[in-house]
């Protein structure tokens, strides 16, 4: 009696499942009659890559310095009578920059020139003696003495002329220098002496000058850098003019990049043994003044180009415990397409934002269909479909390396 109950009561429970058991013996013998649940192929989005010209840019830290900057100094000592420029303005070369007192200088060119007419005097009176003399020698009508006397204070008096007038000229090159001028034309500085201050010759600095127009960066490459570099140009992977002939272009720190285009005009031939680097310059021309002496900037050099490089977006080059590859469209049984492994040996980036790639050394050929997206869902050997025309990326194409 008490069995009866129990089977009454499951009984509702085993005609409750028994549909889902009838759908579970369908669908097992559907996966026995197919060789297991068939699910569809991943979708996939493809390129074909190509071979291209890709320009390369690359960038570095560098340092802006005007093409010439000059410490002023005076030339003689004296007391600073009057600061005649105005501080961080432009000036012309030769303009005047301080006055020294220069009265003691002109008392010691009045000097110089009182001694300089006396021995002009002298040479004149010696002279008139000598040309006095030599035709009364020729008649015998005085000793021969008296000729060589006359010809010795002559070359004597002509000496003291000539050294009387080195020292006027001495004296009137000191005078001038109590003007101080700008050897070049430039933007000043800052005045370190002031109106009555003592200046002694060559030592104490009075201001500096720098021309900012054009402007040097200076910048360095990696020694690394450089013999990689050097390796590429050999083996034609990339080709590149003379370094004097790349051009140049800054960066802001606030991310402007200014439209003037510089060269570079300076090769180190040496490579610094505390740094590891070599120095490089290039000037730009900077007639609106946006650039200032002192200023880190980036410094994008242009110019070099890698034949037949081929570029694939980032998304499409993943990481694997023996490096980087990307799955390919491959040929399954009976042509159908299916996701091939390929490693690849990658270079510099290219582009940037949604436009980043690799530069692939090595591993693709040109018209290797690379697979762009679901990932994830694929594996060596699967069938794919291709969602998208094996077309190449004009934006990654045209992006430049750096």
């Amino acid at each position: 009696m008490k069995t009866r109950q129990n089977l009454r009561s499951r009984l509702p429970f085993a005609l409750a499942a028994l549909p889902l058991l009838i759908a579970l013996a369908g669908c097992s013998g559907n996966a026995q009659e197919g060789g297991g649940m068939a699910f569809p192929a991943p979708q996939v989005s493809v390129v074909a890559v190509a071979g291209q010209n890709l320009p390369v840019a690359r960038e570095y830290i560098g340092q802006t310095k005007g093409s010439r900057e000059v410490e002023i100094r005076a030339r003689v000592g004296g007391i600073i009578e009057q600061r005649v420029y105005e501080e961080g303005s432009v000036v012309k070369a030769g303009q005047v920059l301080f006055q020294l007192d220069a009265k003691p200088f002109e008392a010691a060119f009045a000097a110089a020139d009182a001694e300089a007419a006396r021995a002009k005097a002298q040479f004149a009176q010696a002279e008139r003696e000598l040309n006095r003399l030599k035709p009364l020698a020729a008649e015998n009508a005085t000793s021969r003495k008296e000729l060589d006397d006359a010809q010795s204070a002559h070359d004597l008096a002509e000496a003291a002329l000539k050294a009387a007038e080195a020292h006027l000229r001495e004296a009137r090159i000191q005078l001038g220098y109590t003007k101080v001028t700008a050897p070049i034309s430039g933007v000043t500085g800052l005045a370190q002496k002031f109106e009555g201050a003592l200046v002694n010759a060559g030592t104490d600095m009075l201001t500096t000058l720098t021309q900012t127009d054009p402007m040097d960066v200076y910048f360095s490459v990696s020694e690394n850098e450089w013999l990689a570099r050097q390796q590429e140009l050999a083996n034609g992977s990339l080709q590149a003019p003379t370094e004097t002939a790349l051009s140049v272009q800054v960066k802001l720190a606030d991310g402007r990049v200014l439209d003037r285009v510089g060269k570079v005009n300076f090769n180190d031939a040496r490579i610094d043994t505390e740094t590891g680097t070599v120095a490089m310059r290039a000037r730009l021309p900077n007639s609106d003044g946006v650039l200032k002496s002192g200023q880190f900037v980036r410094v994008v050099v242009n110019g070099a180009v890698r034949p037949d490089a081929i570029v694939v977006p980032q998304k499409a080059v993943l990481e694997g415990p023996n490096g980087k590859f990307v799955y390919v469209i491959g040929k399954g049984e009976g042509g159908a397409a299916v996701a091939e492994f390929r490693p690849v040996e990658v270079g510099e980036w290219t582009g940037a934002g949604e436009q980043r790639a690799w530069v692939i050394r090595k591993g693709l050929h040109d018209g290797d269909q690379v697979i762009l997206d679901n990932l994830i869902k694929i594996r060596p050997g699967a069938p794919v479909q291709i969602a998208a025309p094996a077309t190449a990326d004009a934006a990654v194409a045209a992006a430049p390396a750096s």
